[in-house]
């Protein structure tokens, strides 16, 4: 049987010739923060501080001995980053230069010192620049021409700290007889009936040995001969049960174990959870277009996503506890799709078994981004060794729906100036457009494959035509209001956001010492966009009066400007559904304290957008939009249940008077959007007023939690609202706010004696380790919410008076 050893102690880094303890898995830069020779580049400006530790070469070194009793000793890397020389006892096992993929070395019969010398990205980069030729990019740092995680070079929300080290686990593996080299899993349904087809290739030591396989999966057995290095064994289980996304069915997994056996002896197994379902991406044209509408067992999906960056620039730091966290907080906002984006890494199987488990459908970008990529070697082999590999690992998760071919490099090509540049040399359209279709179709053809995001399907279209495929929207967030959202419908929304600082308690620790301000030192340093906060205010403007040094006013208004925005869009795109068939937010998370466009900050805390996300992606949907000059109220439904029910509507005076009223009776099917056209008479007539619309609650009862909450709140199904004011906020005449604050069994309670407009509790201003369960809350007159707030030691309603504020008293 297979025997694996670990390899994951007694590791020493060399740092000038002085050898320090290091971590496997680990980094360079972990290491040397451990062993204090560099400061923490997440606090103020250390980043600046570490530069030159990505400009050295460097080396991990470990003993190892090899028991005997076996045939083979193999040395597996399951990562290395990125470029490297192996040596054993002086011995040169072989060079690698992909941090994407793992690497296997026959070490039999050999022991000693074991040696992994990491040559600078920097250096590999500029060399291969050197032999292939300059190609554009959207960013300076060389990222383009190497295997390497892009975003560790820096991005508009990164900080450019360029790693090295055995970022994977290594261990030794000894065998004889032979091992399963790889199995290639197809599984699919036919007519109810679950079918597992195992692809399986073997490596020996002895030729001549007679070989089989025998799999299981649900108390189905199958055994098939190996012929020379390979062979098929296939299973069909009856009567499956379908694994489904968050919110259309429950998610069953099952077990999958093949083993390689000789005579009576097992050699080696492997084991694996799958799932049965369907997934087809229909791209027919219509009359609006190129449709782009995900499919999972026959159910046409309005995408519910976010993107996501890897959770940490030093990746070996992730935890599958932190993966389950991390993406717990998404299922928890109602989102049933995460993209993984090309400028990242493929993750680990921890991530994909959590969205296994939560029902989180994944759209795998290929590590491609925002950059013109050579096609000549030594990068083209790269990529295509890559690309079998992950794609063969990654095919067993059912949550895996979609491959991607890269991240804005087609549109980079039309519109960035890209093509004059290059004159005809590569830049990864034979990637997109020919290796990863063809590895795709061969490997894995139960799933689709698009070339890029944004990409429209064909070169007859621009790139990023929103009337055809996938669809980036940034225009409005470099140059317009939000408002402006409203103006299109894309047929899918793959990237849009909107950027806020993060949590008051991150900020403090990241930035110690420093007199917050929106322009000093450290929150300058944590701005990575181009102009970020020239746009942050310029998009303020346009609703409020920015703050003149008053931070706290600043840092609120900007984190609610974010979760207004994002609501913008998605409400506008969610009532054109089918025709937009889904959205996905730039972004989830953050990999270090920064102000960025995420809903969750780099320390784990939710920004008031995740809040906003769990309305906005919740199964029902009340939004005012306008249709042909019209205000009608949208009623989406996205659960599997007809929603009927009385609509209340009220035009009000900000002083709360009720100027006018109906109820109109709602129907909206499953799956569906049903439209109200808002009666003329109800129609508010200047910056005084506003509109008021509540299902599910007697809504001049003012008593219910999630009555009195607005739509922006997160209320269920029982308590929606949704309000339309027709001025922006700098025009309307509000009242001096008045509310009081009463200690509650988890939480406060606070009652509104007036319009309260987007009330918002920043729980980490009572304790750094304090979460509210909700954002933003509207309150009318009379109305009262419990806001739940775990993690606070010592409640207290002053203290928590402190920590609310609304849009009455940032004005």
């Amino acid at each position: 049987m297979l025997e694996a050893t670990p390899l994951d102690d007694g590791w020493i880094l060399r740092h000038d010739s002085e050898p320090i303890p290091a971590t496997v898995p680990g980094c360079v830069h972990t290491d040397l923060m451990a062993a204090g020779v560099i400061p923490d580049p997440f606090l103020g400006v250390g980043e600046t501080e570490v530069a030159w530790v990505a400009r050295r070469d460097w080396t991990y070194e470990r003993e190892i001995g090899i028991p005997s009793g076996q045939e083979q000793t193999d040395l597996v890397f399951d990562g290395l980053d990125t470029v490297a020389e192996i040596s054993l006892d002086g011995r040169l096992l072989g060079t690698v230069r992909n941090m994407h993929r793992s690497h296997r070395f026959d070490v039999t019969g050999l022991s000693g010192r074991l040696s992994v010398r990491f040559v600078s990205a920097y250096a590999e980069a500029e060399a291969v620049r050197g032999r292939v030729g300059e190609r554009p990019a959207a960013y300076a740092e060389p990222y383009q021409y190497l295997r390497k995680m892009a975003c560790s070079f820096g991005w508009d929300w990164g900080p450019t700290l360029v790693t090295a080290g055995i970022w994977r686990p290594v261990r030794l593996e000894r065998w004889s007889t032979a091992r399963i080299a790889r199995v290639r899993p197809l599984v699919s349904v036919e007519e109810g009936t679950g079918v597992v087809e195992l692809a399986v290739e073997v490596e020996r030591t002895r030729v001549e040995a007679p070989l089989a396989v025998e799999a299981t999966v649900a108390g189905v057995r199958a055994r098939a001969e190996i012929e020379g290095a390979g062979g098929t064994v296939r299973l069909r289980v009856p009567d499956v049960r379908l694994w489904w996304p968050r919110g259309y069915g429950e998610q069953p997994l099952y077990d999958v174990e093949l083993k390689l056996v000789h005579g009576e002896d097992a050699l080696d197994v492997w084991r694996r959870r799958v799932g049965f379902r369907t997934v087809e991406l229909d791209r027919r044209p219509d009359a609006h277009g190129t449709g782009f509408t995900l499919v999972v067992n026959g159910e046409r999906l309005f995408a519910r996503g976010v993107n996501w960056i890897p959770d940490d620039v030093f990746p070996s730091r992730i935890t599958r506890e932190r993966y389950r966290e991390r993406l717990e907080q998404a299922a928890g906002a109602g989102v049933d799709l995460v993209r993984i984006w090309g400028g990242g890494i493929y993750e680990s199987e921890d991530f994909y078994d959590a969205c296994d488990e939560l029902g989180l459908l994944v759209w795998q970008d290929f590590p491609f981004a925002c950059a013109a990529y050579p096609e000549e070697q030594p990068l083209r082999g790269e990529v295509e060794a890559e690309a079998r590999e992950n794609v063969v690992r990654l095919m067993p998760h059912p949550s895996l729906v979609l491959w991607n071919g890269n991240n804005e490099n087609l549109w980079g090509f039309r519109d960035w100036e890209w093509e004059p540049r290059l004159a005809g040399d590569s830049w990864g359209e034979g990637y997109y457009l020919g290796v990863l279709p063809r590895l795709v179709a061969e490997l894995d053809p139960t799933r689709p494959y698009t070339a890029g995001s944004p990409w429209s399907g064909s070169w007859e279209h621009h790139p990023n035509d929103p009337a055809h495929g996938t669809h980036h929207s940034w225009e409005v967030w470099n140059r317009e209001d939000y408002a402006d959202y409203r103006l299109s419908v894309p047929r899918f929304v793959a990237e849009f956001g909107w950027q806020a600082p993060p949590a008051y308690t991150t900020l403090r620790r990241a930035l110690p010492g420093e007199e917050l301000a929106p322009d000093s030192p450290g929150m300058l340093h944590h701005q990575k966009a181009d102009d970020g906060n020239g746009k942050l205010e310029r998009g303020l403007e346009r609703h409020f009066a920015v703050p003149d040094g008053d931070f706290d006013r600043w840092h609120y208004l900007m984190q609610l400007n974010q979760a207004r925005a994002v609501a913008a869009g998605i409400e506008h795109w969610r009532s054109h559904w089918p025709v937009c068939a889904g959205t996905i937010v730039w972004q989830l998370n953050d990999c270090w304290p920064v102000t960025s466009w995420a809903a969750i900050d780099g320390d784990g805390r939710e920004k008031p957008l995740y809040h906003e996300l769990r309305r906005l992606y919740a199964d029902r949907l009340l939004t005012f939009q306008e249709r042909d000059g019209r205000l009608v109220l949208a009623a989406v439904n996205q659960g599997r249940e007809e929603w009927r029910g009385t609509l209340t509507l009220r035009r009000m005076s900000v002083e709360g008077e009720v100027l006018g009223r109906t109820e109109v009776e709602l129907t909206a099917g499953a799956r569906t959007v049903a439209r109200v056209d808002v009666p003329r008479g109800l129609t508010p007539l200047g910056p005084k007023e506003f509109l008021v619309a509540d299902a599910g609650a007697d809504a001049d009862s003012g008593a219910d939690a999630d009555s009195g909450a607005d739509a922006d709140s997160g209320a269920d199904a029982e308590g929606l609202r949704a309000l339309h004011f027709p001025v922006p906020d700098r025009e309307v005449p509000y009242p001096a706010p008045r509310f009081e604050v009463a200690l509650a069994p988890g939480g406060i309670t606070v009652t509104a004696r007036t319009l309260v407009r987007d009330l918002l509790l920043q729980a980490d201003r009572l304790d750094p380790g304090a979460r509210a369960d909700r954002g933003r809350v509207t309150l009318l007159p009379g109305e009262q919410v419990t806001i739940g707030v775990r993690g606070w030691k010592t409640p207290d309603a002053e203290t928590a008076r402190s920590a609310l504020y609304c849009v009455e008293t940032a004005r």
